[in-house]
């Protein structure tokens, strides 16, 4: 049974995926940054992921851009990747559909490594998203698939760990990864 996940925690696990991105990075011989924060979320306002979000307009050590739409947010990752940033999309299901050709021709076509952390709203507890009454979850990991894009679920605290993970997959792979938040975060 799916469990929802603590912002906090999902911070926490964020900070450390980006210091990992920051050495890896120094370790291809980018120099130092200018600047004190360790990475970047492009954001779309996503009701599903709204305590991370609030959370880490508090944050001093992750910056936040709020983006106008999906589209946008991807092809700013796009820059910030080519300039040495590690960066994240939060986003909904709905914001994956209406952004797929951006998906397909900036991250897939251009093999810019793109993670996506995207919220499954009205996602039911007591039942796999593959069985959804509601249309947006219930094509959202076929939509994926379609693409090819590797994806896995946070189903509770348990599965943060796949995070660093699929941040680390779409670096290796130059191209598009995504976890599926399957609650609202807490």
């Amino acid at each position: 049974m799916p469990e929802s996940i603590p912002a906090s925690l999902i911070i926490d696990t964020l900070k450390d995926t980006f210091r990992e991105a920051r050495a890896a990075r120094a370790a291809e011989g980018w120099g130092p940054s200018p600047h004190e924060h360790l990475g970047w979320i492009l954001s779309v306002p996503d009701t599903h992921q709204k305590t991370v979000l609030a959370a880490l307009d508090k944050e001093q050590a992750i910056r936040v851009l709020t983006c106008a739409t999906e589209d946008e947010a991807c092809t700013i990752a796009a820059g910030l990747y080519a300039g040495g940033e590690p960066v994240v999309l939060m986003i909904q299901h709905a914001g994956l559909y209406a952004s797929v050709n951006t998906l397909r021709g900036v991250s897939m076509d251009g093999k810019v490594p793109v993670f996506y952390m995207i919220g499954l709203l009205q996602r039911e507890k007591d039942r796999d998203p593959k069985e959804s009454r509601h249309s947006m979850v219930r094509y959202c990991e076929p939509l994926l698939d379609t693409f090819s894009v590797p994806h896995a679920r946070l189903e509770g605290p348990n599965d943060v760990h796949l995070i660093p993970e699929y941040y680390r997959l779409s670096r290796q792979r130059r191209g598009p990864t995504a976890v599926l938040v399957g609650l609202e975060t807490s």
